[in-house]
């Protein structure tokens, strides 16, 4: 009878192990679809030079192939994206919140990144230096 109950409890705390284990292995098994290397999406976050968030900056994305324009006002918490970006394509992106302005930060097809992160710091936009009268 005690040998009964010994195989019974060893034959259970098997069956658990190999059920335990057959789990964990379709888990890491499970055929998820693979990421579209053609589209990469872009993201980050517009600061003020202070280190803030620029709340109502505009984040502008320019296609550099076709000239189109797309934009992004920024909310609360300072951040962009813009997604489904052809990686097959250039684009510049550039911040702009009254004075200030983040000048242009390109994202070219040799950044093979799908997600990259391009924060921009905004500071004072510089003026054309004004030319010079000769005097005669």
């Amino acid at each position: 009878m005690r040998r009964r109950l010994i195989a019974l409890g060893l034959a259970s705390v098997l069956f658990a192990a190999v059920a335990a284990a057959f789990q964990w292995s379709t888990d890491d098994t499970k055929k998820t679809k693979p990421r579209d290397k053609n589209h990469r999406d872009v993201i980050g976050q517009v600061m003020l030079p202070d280190d803030t968030p620029a709340v109502g900056a505009v984040v502008k994305l320019k296609n550099l192939h076709s000239l189109e324009v797309h934009s992004f006002i920024i909310q609360t918490d300072g951040k962009y994206i813009f997604q489904n970006l052809n990686s097959h394509i250039d684009y510049e992106l550039r911040a702009d919140f009254k004075d200030l302005t983040s000048g242009g930060h390109k994202l070219l097809i040799y950044d093979t990144r799908l997600d990259p992160v391009i924060n921009l710091k905004l500071e004072p936009a510089k003026k054309p230096a004004a030319p010079q009268q000769e005097e005669k």
